[in-house]
């Protein structure tokens, strides 16, 4: 057992509890599963715009539209392309609608990848390609808490999780099953907090109806643990 994390529910179960409130930043990730989950493709036809919307401020609150990024330079309607894609998918009831980390088959890994290049195609400008990995990563685990987001904090913590086996630079088959594998591992912890966590409701501020996904409690894990560390770091 090479990837056990004696503390993974402590961290995540603390991180959650800090930040739980209906007006935090982070409760934008639930607004947005939540809104691209349960609506329906006809629905998100006759309402472009707010999904235009649910979807660039989620990212907003992440941090996608700050410093360099270009998508400061753009507005809502930039992510229609992207709105009609995922339209698209829910009209062919496509897989990754329903895929998590405990079923990362050869197919589902597959899927993964070609909505990956999917979004690309969708949302990026051609000089923004440097972007790429945290904003796509970002919009699936938002839409659908499929894959956890690589960003800066995450794949620092499953670098040293997985030493030189996978860097955790690009999403490929590789990182995917490697994430399986800590999965398998810490299984007992990850469905634990799967079931005691599930998103906020915008309408009532209260619990929700759906759980996190277990590829959103191990997103949890990895930027605050890498988050836990910077803030001991700072205090010395």
């Amino acid at each position: 057992m090479k990837y056990i994390a004696h503390d993974l529910e402590t961290v995540v179960l603390n991180s959650f509890y800090n930040y739980n409130e209906p007006t935090h930043r982070y409760a934008s990730f639930d607004y947005c599963f939540n809104f691209f989950q349960n609506t329906t493709y006809v629905e998100l036809e006759n309402d472009i715009e707010k999904a235009c919307l649910q979807l660039s401020f989620y990212l907003a609150s992440w941090g996608m539209l700050r410093g360099s990024s270009f998508l400061l330079q753009k507005s809502a309607k930039h992510y229609e392309p992207l709105i009609k894609y995922l339209i698209n998918l829910k009209k062919e009831d496509n897989d990754i609608w329903n895929i998590d980390v405990d079923c990362y088959t050869k197919r589902n890994i597959k899927t993964i990848l070609t909505i990956y290049e999917g979004i690309t195609t969708n949302i990026l400008d051609k000089d923004s390609t440097n972007q790429t990995l945290t904003l796509n990563t970002k919009i699936m685990l938002g839409v659908f808490g499929c894959i956890p987001a690589f960003d800066q904090y995450f794949t620092e913590t499953f670098r040293q999780i997985f030493k030189h086996e996978c860097g955790f630079r690009s999403v490929s088959e590789k990182a995917l099953l490697a994430l399986k594998k800590f999965y398998e591992e810490n299984s007992d912890s990850v469905n634990s907090l799967q079931d005691k966590i599930t998103t906020l409701d915008f309408a009532t501020s209260s619990k929700g109806s759906l759980n996190y996904t277990k590829a959103k409690i191990i997103d949890m894990y990895g930027f605050a643990k890498r988050n836990q560390l910077s803030l001991m770091t700072s205090e010395i």
